[in-house]
């Protein structure tokens, strides 16, 4: 019998036949004087070497919490972490913190969406960059250290990279301290890359610039990549599977393609809708979502979107206001998961939503 392939990366032996992230019914909870705070409430996914995974959702819909459990950034005394998380194999819930330092910024890296908060405004960039790489590699001479340093920052695109190595973070533009971040995230070659909101505040050029780069950077080193985003744009450019959050829930989860051509939760039209269409009447307006997310000390009963969602009266029973839907195949078989009561949600988007936010679509059809 034939072996099964395996990578072997940052001290770690994964089957390519096995998901290198295997996040499991994970829960993350803070303690407030008003009650707790399930920011993550049972959540799901997996993800391979080489593959990107969307994570989309309004402001508060836990996207960034749920990332931050992968890299063990939550304090244990101020947070309470549940379920598993397997990265290359290894549990990190309840993993000791030398452990997880160990991981932190080798296996696991993290770009953040405030690189001028991220990096530190006193040391200079370079001193940053070596300061990581040296780490998880304590042998190495700082003199190895800065030539590693110059190394990821010419790959990123940083312009005299042998110069700017000794300039502090506030004398980078913008989309160069972003390439700064991205380039710490990578100095150690790690297998999982979140890169959460990695365009945010950058201009639209400066944004596909990124974009391209990280999808240039994920070809080279077979990175496992979570995006976090508002913007489907970006998801509908870079994501293999996009995973839709509200109110701490996954509440839809599946290939891109087929989430933003057939998506089967009402609040993933919300987002759909609320994106402009650059090729559209200028007088066309867009659809936003009523209402604003609910509280996480007191969610409502039912379906947490049923407040806001238009369809809800279609479900018989008053089921949206009572039950909580569980995340379900939309078709026996599928791997495109919906937390919906809707029976038929497809012919409600093709003959109610479809035409308000793509008439086009529906003329051609």
């Amino acid at each position: 019998m034939t072996a099964t392939p395996s990578v072997e990366r940052s001290g770690t032996t994964v089957s390519d036949s096995d998901p290198f992230l295997v996040v499991e019914d994970l829960s993350v909870e803070f303690p407030t004087p008003d009650g707790p705070v399930r920011a993550v409430n049972g959540v799901s996914y997996t993800l391979e070497l080489g593959k990107t995974l969307g994570i989309v959702g309004e402001s508060g819909s836990g996207k960034s919490v749920s990332s931050m459990a992968v890299l063990g950034l939550h304090d244990p005394k101020r947070s309470t972490v549940a379920g598993s998380i397997r990265v290359g194999g290894q549990e990190i819930v309840g993993m000791a913190e030398p452990g997880m330092r160990k991981l932190r910024g080798n296996q696991v890296a993290m770009i953040f969406q405030d690189a001028l908060a991220a990096l530190h405004p006193f040391y200079r960039v370079g001193a940053q960059l070596a300061e990581a790489y040296l780490v998880h590699h304590p042998k190495a001479s700082k003199r190895d250290a800065r030539r590693r340093a110059i190394e990821m920052l010419d790959r990123v695109g940083i312009p005299q990279p042998d110069g700017r190595v000794d300039d502090f973070p506030h004398q980078f533009s913008g989309g160069m301290r972003q390439r700064a971040m991205i380039a710490m995230g990578l100095i150690n070659d790690p297998s999982l890359l979140i890169a959460d909101e990695p365009t945010t505040a950058l201009d639209v050029t400066v944004q596909a610039q990124i974009l391209d780069l990280l999808q240039d950077l994920q070809r080279e080193f077979n990175s496992a990549v979570v995006i976090i985003t508002h913007d489907l744009g970006v998801i509908a450019e870079m994501a293999d599977d996009v995973l839709v959050m509200y109110a701490g829930r996954a509440v839809e989860y599946g290939a891109t393609k087929q989430m933003l051509t057939r998506p089967a939760m009402p609040y993933t039209w919300g987002l759909l809708s609320s994106v402009p269409d650059v090729q559209a009447d200028t007088d066309a307006r867009l659809i936003p979502i009523p209402g604003n997310p609910p509280s996480l000390l007191d969610p409502p009963p039912g379906c947490s979107f049923n407040p806001r969602c238009a369809h809800r009266d279609k479900v018989p029973g008053d089921l949206c206001r009572t039950t909580l839907p569980e995340l379900l195949p939309l078709a026996a078989g599928s791997k495109h998961l919906k937390r919906c009561h809707l029976a038929d949600p497809e012919a409600v988007y093709q003959s109610e939503v479809l035409p308000e936010i793509a008439p086009d679509l529906v003329e051609e059809a």
